[in-house]
């Protein structure tokens, strides 16, 4: 569920929108358990814990919170038992879009025991460098997620929209990091247990919702697990930082480049921290600030998107059919908090046997706050909406959700749970810890608030423990390293980059003072100017560099 933590490009978002956050409901064919009536052992030596309302490891309990140390850089060689992955040879093959090739690359499913001979296949795709100009090896891009397709962005968008000048003199290259779209992807529900799930109260108004959304997470987590078991301890971004590099050197590179978006900037700050003497030219665009934890991330994440609304209603307001009046800001967020409201009671018909919930009605409007393009839709959208057609708004939220017209779901939410749920300890441990942080949240974001506090909670009830924790990045001793921040991004907050930037002990920080989450490739001719300079010729910018 975790709408909040869905972090990609808007060229993703918007793709995905063109092909055609998270919620959840009850109904489900899978078994589930109820919250009030857990075992108290599953036999793995973790108990239930009534006061946590989560599944809890005693031995690592105390490990889980506070702030630890960076990790430590890895040898510049690979050890002997990861020499074969290394050197392994890729067979490339046409597919996708003319001119794009696909191979699978194999990498071990442990790093930590490479010589278990458990392996996962990884999907990979480029195309090559056009010319003219001496080729200047691979670009990788990663448009976000965690569980966005790096390969259906390279080939719908990357492969075709990046500058003219950087497809002319890089091979641009896309991964699917392990467990997302082409590389073993992670699975829990079927389309119509998806369908169920998006569908749920996430703003629950007694303790009996409360009950049915905490069963509904556990249904989620209960499906992954049965499902995707064994995959699901090895999906962590340190794990996709580390096939990155195989990549790397299997591509013929001594030295990465690499473009990462919103989720993709925490993967490469985590690549430059394994591996600091491989960073060549890296921009992470859109950034994520790793010293923070789950709780503060999607406090951070409501209020960005508060101010993205605030923006979003300051431009509708001024015209005359916008669907929120024409009054000031704040009366705005009344009326579409009044809407959500009408919709919670009466869920609206869209002309199919799918209803417009309160809360894909919500999803529907978070999505359209990636991109100040979709802000014509939105008011479109929500005009329909006030007419009694839910049809527009569900479009919106199957988009974000990569729910495609047939109803099927690509794995994007699976894979975002299971990263996220593996890279910090849980936001949340149990209902009442929300019930206590609702306020706050609210604090944040009045129109957001409550139901981002709420989606939160997934992490509580998922069956592997997390492996990361929040930690500062420096990646001593790389090569300058390129941030970039929008001050009006809602997914990730500008501060988030102001503080990556300061992390890196090579940081430079490019602000884009504008609307939308990421910069790059999105309109400002002075922020591809400086990161296709960067990427051409490895000068970066100063640290005061600022585009409007």
């Amino acid at each position: 569920m975790d709408t909040s933590r869905l972090l990609r490009t808007s060229g993703a978002v918007l793709a995905a929108a063109a092909l055609l956050i998270s919620g959840c409901a009850l109904e489900s064919t899978s078994p589930r358990a109820s919250a009030a009536a857990l075992p108290q052992d599953r036999g793995d030596g973790q108990s239930w814990s009534p006061d946590a309302g989560a599944w809890r490891d005693p031995a690592r309990t105390a490990a889980v919170d506070g702030l630890t140390r960076p990790l430590d850089a890895l040898p510049d060689g690979p050890p002997p038992s990861l020499r074969p992955y290394y050197a392994q040879k890729l067979t490339w093959r046409p597919c996708g879009t003319t001119g794009f090739e696909c191979a699978t690359l194999t990498a071990p499913l442990d790093y930590d025991h490479p010589q278990s001979g458990d392996e996962v296949k990884l999907a990979v795709s480029r195309k090559k460098a056009t010319g003219p100009g001496k080729r200047l090896g691979a670009l990788m891009v990663n448009p976000g997620g965690p569980g966005g397709s790096a390969v259906g962005y390279l080939q719908h968008y990357a492969g075709l929209g990046y500058p003219a000048a950087v497809r002319a003199r890089y091979d641009m290259v896309a991964m699917d990091p392990r467990g997302v779209g082409g590389s073993e992807p992670i699975t829990c529900f079927t389309d119509a247990e998806m369908d169920a799930y998006t569908k749920v109260d996430q703003t629950p108004d007694d303790a009996t919702e409360v009950s049915e959304l905490a069963d509904a997470f556990i249904s989620f987590a209960d499906g992954c697990a049965n499902r995707s078991g064994k995959l699901l301890r090895h999906v962590s971004t340190v794990d996709a930082a580390r096939d990155m590099d195989v990549l790397r050197a299997v591509l013929g590179d001594g030295k990465l480049t690499y473009v990462g978006a919103s989720y993709g900037t925490f993967l490469g700050a985590t690549y430059a921290e394994l591996f600091p003497s491989r960073v060549g030219r890296l921009v992470l665009d859109g950034a994520l600030d790793p010293s923070l934890d789950a709780r503060q991330v999607n406090r951070d994440q409501t209020a960005g998107f508060q101010t993205a609304f605030t923006s979003f209603a300051e431009d509708c307001i001024k015209r005359k059919d916008c669907p929120l009046g024409t009054g000031g800001t704040t009366a705005a967020g009344h009326r579409l908090g009044a809407l959500f409201q009408q919709i919670d009671a009466q869920p609206l018909a869209t002309g199919k046997p799918r209803k417009l919930t309160e809360s894909l009605a919500t999803t529907g409007v978070i999505a359209a706050m990636y991109d100040e393009a979709a802000w014509g839709v939105l008011r479109s959208a929500l005009s329909a909406a006030t007419r009694g057609d839910g049809s527009p708004l569900l479009k919106l939220s199957d988009a974000y959700y990569e729910r495609d017209g047939s109803g099927t779901y690509s794995n994007l939410m699976y894979a975002n749970a299971a990263v996220n749920c593996l890279d910090l300890p849980a936001a949340f441990r149990s209902p009442g810890e929300v019930r206590s942080a609702v306020p706050d949240f609210e604090k944040a974001s009045p129109v957001f608030g409550r139901n981002l506090a709420w989606s939160a909670l997934t992490c509580a009830y998922w069956s592997a423990q997390a492996t990361g924790r929040p930690h500062r990045i420096s990646a001593d001793g790389a090569a300058p390293i390129l941030v970039v921040g929008t001050t009006r991004d809602p997914a990730t907050p500008y501060p988030w980059a102001v503080a990556l930037a300061s992390q890196l002990s090579s940081g430079r920080l490019l602000t884009y003072e504008g609307d939308g989450h990421t910069a790059y490739t999105r309109g400002s001719g002075c922020v591809d100017a400086a990161i296709n300079d960067y990427l051409l010729t490895a000068t970066a910018p100063p640290a005061t560099r600022k585009c409007t």
